[in-house]
């Protein structure tokens, strides 16, 4: 009986130690695949805002991340099930030495166990800061980019915008020219005009006094209406393509 009672304690502590061990290398590629998560982060976010080629597959590493979590899970369950059966254990066992010694051993497991379980939440929580950090940061680049590229639109609109305010400028001063060449040929037309009506006058009086240089003065007359009829005709056409091309 005693055989057999040493037979099954040999066994629960056998499977202590294998739990332990797959722990321990559990614990380690957890923590591994942390820090890679990490560093990977952080040359994610010096990388160019142009380049749209991710480094790492953040959804593969969240999978293998939840794959793991569950299996480290399920051997901390296993180990502590294991745990509670050695504590049955040495609470019947008869001896009083022998008691001292399983409680000593159990005592040990428990601490790998306890340990274990600190170790595997402490990185499960950094691993969560960490990608709950990547989620803020990559949607606040992504805002950045929405934001350079709604920027982008407007300069162009306002550059659209400016080059059509200058046209419009061009356009008035070329008017503003226009209508002063106009004025200042309307001046000087009427300047000629009346330089002609006193020319007029004086063949008029001369024409009076003698009549034969009246048929002559009637044709200078008709002349000078002709050129007159030219050059009011040429000036108009003028104005008009002046026109034509200031709001073309």
């Amino acid at each position: 009986m005693a055989a057999g009672s040493s037979n099954y304690w040999e066994d629960l502590r056998k499977q202590a130690r294998q739990l332990e061990n797959e722990l321990d290398l559990k614990l380690v590629s957890f923590s591994k695949l942390c820090t890679s998560y990490s560093h990977n982060s952080a040359r994610e976010g010096r990388r160019d805002s142009s380049d749209t080629t991710p480094l790492l597959n953040g959804s593969s590493q969240d999978h293998m991340f939840e794959t793991m979590a569950v299996e480290i899970e399920q051997l901390l369950a296993k180990l502590t099930l294991v745990n509670d059966k050695m504590a049955e254990y040495s609470s019947t066992a008869g001896v009083t030495s022998v008691n001292a010694a399983l409680m000593h051993t159990l005592q040990r497991h428990r601490d790998i166990l306890q340990d274990y379980t600190h170790e595997f939440h402490k990185t499960k929580a950094n691993f969560q800061v960490i990608r709950e950090r990547e989620d803020l940061m990559g949607s606040v680049r992504k805002d950045i980019e929405s934001y350079k590229t709604g920027s982008g639109v407007n300069n162009r609109r306002t550059e659209l915008f400016l080059k059509e305010h200058e046209h419009l400028r061009s356009s008035d001063r070329l008017i503003e020219e226009t209508i002063s060449i106009a004025m200042a040929t309307k001046e000087n037309m009427t300047s000629q005009r009346g330089f002609l009506k006193s020319i007029q006058s004086r063949m008029n009086t001369l024409a009076n006094r003698f009549p034969a240089l009246n048929s002559l003065i009637q044709r200078i007359n008709l002349r000078k209406r002709r050129d007159s009829l030219i050059l009011g005709a040429v000036i108009g056409i003028c104005t008009i393509l002046l026109l034509l091309y200031a709001f073309h």
